[in-house]
């Protein structure tokens, strides 16, 4: 079965197996997945926005490393909540870089965000 997803999601999973490949190389089927799933669109027109969603989705990692590591005891709730500002606003970047993708692409399927916080 060939799985095909609406490319605001397509580029945003194939970002995430693209860094956690790169960061523990436990995930080659995933990535090679992805990679297949991106072959049927013209990546270099989109390449610049692949590379800004890889960057972003870098800095979340970074920042919710040591909350997810069980080391947030060591972060004051200041911290915390910087962080959780700061992965707030990639996530609008995110989301409106998958969309101008999208958009680059073809795809109808928008992400819409309302009454949300990543607003």
């Amino acid at each position: 079965m060939t799985w095909q997803f609406p490319v605001i999601e397509l580029v945003d999973r194939y970002a995430i197996a693209r860094l956690k490949f790169d960061r523990t190389q436990a995930n080659q089927e995933e990535l090679d997945f992805y990679t297949q799933q991106m072959s049927q669109y013209d990546s270099a027109v989109i390449q610049q926005h692949l590379d800004e969603l890889y960057s972003i989705h870098e800095c979340i990692w970074n920042l919710e490393s040591e909350l997810k590591s069980g080391r947030e005891a060591e972060l004051s709730l200041e911290e915390i909540g910087r962080r959780a500002i700061q992965i707030r606003d990639y996530n609008n970047q995110r989301i409106a870089l998958k969309n101008q993708m999208a958009q680059t692409l073809g795809c109808q399927v928008r992400e819409i965000k309302k009454d949300h916080l990543s607003e």
